[in-house]
């Protein structure tokens, strides 16, 4: 009788999906290679034949699926970067350089040290991650393509009329000003990103989606904690 092999990959947030989907792939071929070596009735043809089952994670939303190890291997070759990955480089890269804009405020007129440390970390944050969606745009040609988009309309960017109010703030009311902008503007990040991580189909942008997500969600609950 055929044995049917089945290998099931758990995704983590942060792990690529054709990371994954390479991994059952080879695990898959290494299971059954072991089982037609550890049979000699004739019943690991069959078995071949049959393939190993791999349970693939879908994206976010989507149901896990059963491949071949054939079918996982070739899916995960699938990793050209598509419009949603472009989109996703080119936008978050302004949008974090308004991010920047903001925390370079607050040294002169935040009054909170737990505001000023705050700003520290999320311009330390931010400032690798704009120059590593660069270099993908450049490595991947993005820095040539010519895609129009309504930046000001991008999920929590402050408008230039808060970005005024908060130039004038100072003191505590500079903090919470500050504090209510960028829970905005990250919770605006995170959407931006989640939107990525299901249309995109890059893994490096895959990645650096999964990690913003990850690190505003922190900075967020923070942020609200400060408020409180």
């Amino acid at each position: 009788m055929a044995q049917e092999v089945t290998v099931l990959i758990h995704r983590r947030s942060a792990a690529p999906r054709s990371t994954a989907l390479a991994a059952a792939a080879v695990a898959a071929v290494l299971t059954l290679g072991a089982c037609d070596a550890g049979s000699g009735d004739g019943t690991s043809d069959r078995a071949g034949d049959a393939g190993p089952g791999v349970v693939a994670p879908g994206r976010p939303g989507e149901p896990a699926r059963t491949l071949s190890a054939e079918e996982a291997a070739e899916e995960a070759g699938k990793d050209t970067a598509n419009s949603a990955d472009f989109r996703y480089a080119r936008m978050m890269i302004e949008h974090h350089g308004q991010a920047i804009v903001m925390t370079g405020l607050v040294p002169e007129r935040a009054s909170a040290d737990t505001v000023k440390r705050l700003a520290d970390r999320i311009s330390a944050g931010q400032k690798p991650e704009i120059g590593a969606m660069k270099g993908w745009l450049q490595k991947n040609g993005g820095d040539r393509r010519e895609e129009g988009h309504d930046h000001a309309a991008m999920p929590g960017m402050a408008t230039e009329a808060q970005l005024d109010a908060l130039r004038a703030a100072e003191g505590k009311a500079f903090d919470t000003l500050f504090l209510k902008l960028m829970i905005t503007h990250h919770q605006g990040a995170i959407t931006m990103a989640t939107e990525a991580l299901t249309e995109g189909n890059d893994v490096i942008v895959e990645e650096m989606a999964s990690d913003v997500v990850a690190q505003q969600t922190v900075e967020i609950d923070r942020m609200r904690g400060l408020m409180d």
